[in-house]
């Protein structure tokens, strides 16, 4: 069965503040808790429709949530829907697909799924395109292949991918904010909706940080996980000092704590905590796993399936397998078919330990499905619906197309 078309839509929908209780990494899907209300935010840096933190240049953020959304169509008229994550620039990623990588993969088989995403990879390998915006392009169109597999078969995405490990996924759902008691509030609202972990997204110093984590511990007992994302705020030597300081709070993983591109630096984090160290959201082939698993760089992968592909992703996690780490799908700023996809991921994996998840974007990222996609009482429960297991509303979608476009 051929692909006869490939199509990239750059989306972006208006976030929501009112609704939003929490945020996920401070990111575009939800109103950006992570950086306070109105009268206490951190010095921010205005681009527009986008904002970074000036006191560290780690991400520039959108006041939207953007993605792009792909869409594969067999010559027997079967549509694979996949996504590019695109937190900021969607036309990017969807010109890649529209100039590079459409042309790479019509009249390619679907079954050959693996070998697409290859070919499209080593393609320009000469030119230095080893990650950034041309995998991510690359990794969406995968999805849709796989999608569309799964629906010609009329099997589950995961039953290709390896089979139903699991039936139920474990989510945590991602918080932030800057006030320790509302950010322990929010925790308790969580735990509230079924919940049994939840993650901090916190860009504050020691003492900040220390306090936060110290107030949503005393609210939520023991018995909930409880994991913290830093954004990569602190050297190697701080994020020591604050992992000790965690360890009595019984953090379930401190989550980026410093640059990863320092892996010597990583090295010596991990080796000097009792606490797991997380990371690899940014990290989206084998090849750039290779040195990180070896070494042991962390104790915990969290592949971003929008950003690796599924082809992507079951590689690495296969590989952290062989040494016995576990794999913690990131999420991040994904929109719905991100998070179907992980889903499908998830299930399949045999050393998955827990999804990441956005209790409070997922609504807005739902709003071109044909029928809604929740969490019920902080788990996706496994389904035998075709491919990602969601369909899309083909008009709803074209509401959302960013413009201008392509």
């Amino acid at each position: 069965m051929k692909i006869v078309d490939v199509k990239a839509y750059p989306i972006r929908i208006e976030n929501n503040p009112s609704e939003s209780s929490s945020s996920d990494k401070g990111k575009e899907q939800d109103s950006d808790q992570s950086f306070g209300g109105e009268s206490d935010r951190p010095p921010i840096k205005d681009l527009g429709d986008h904002y970074i933190d000036k006191t560290n240049y780690t991400s520039i953020y959108s006041k939207f949530h953007q993605t792009t959304v792909v869409k594969v169509e067999t010559s027997d008229g079967i549509i694979g829907w996949g996504e590019s994550q695109s937190p900021v620039s969607p036309n990017t990623t969807a010109t890649i697909i529209k100039d590079l990588v459409n042309p790479l993969t019509i009249n390619a088989d679907i079954f050959d799924v693996e070998a697409i995403w290859n070919k499209n990879f080593t393609a320009m390998k000469e030119r230095g395109h080893y990650t950034g915006f041309y995998i991510d392009a690359i990794s969406g169109v995968d999805i849709a292949i796989w999608d569309a597999i799964g629906k010609t078969l009329k099997l589950p995405t995961h039953k290709l991918l390896g089979g139903r490990h699991r039936d139920s996924i474990k989510l945590y759902n991602g918080i932030g904010g800057r006030d320790p008691k509302k950010v322990a509030d929010m925790a308790l609202s969580s735990i509230a909706k079924g919940y049994k972990a939840v993650k901090l997204h916190l860009r504050e110093n020691m003492e900040g940080t220390i306090e936060i984590v110290s107030e949503v511990r005393k609210a939520i007992g023991d018995d909930i996980d409880l994991m913290l994302d830093v954004h990569m705020m602190f050297n190697t030597h701080e994020a020591i000092r604050l992992g000790r300081q965690l360890e009595k709070f019984n953090v379930y993983w401190l989550e980026a704590p410093s640059d990863p591109n320092d892996i010597p630096g990583q090295i010596k984090i991990c080796q000097a905590l009792d606490i797991p160290i997380a990371n690899g959201e940014w990290t989206r082939t084998k090849f750039e796993m290779r040195e990180i698993f070896e070494k042991r760089a962390y104790d915990i992968s969290m592949p971003d399936i929008a950003r690796t592909g599924l082809t992507g992703a079951k590689q690495i996690a296969s590989i952290a397998d062989l040494y016995n780490i576990p794999v913690a799908p990131h999420v991040g700023g994904g929109g719905i078919l991100s998070v179907a996809a992980t889903v499908q991921f998830s299930i399949a994996t045999p050393n998955f330990l827990i999804m990441e998840h956005s209790e409070q974007g997922n609504k807005m990222k739902s709003q071109y499905l044909s029928h809604p996609f929740e969490a019920e009482n902080g788990e996706f429960t496994a389904t035998d619906k075709p491919g990602l297991g969601i369909e899309i509303d083909e008009n709803a979608l074209q509401s959302f197309i960013a413009k201008p476009s392509l």
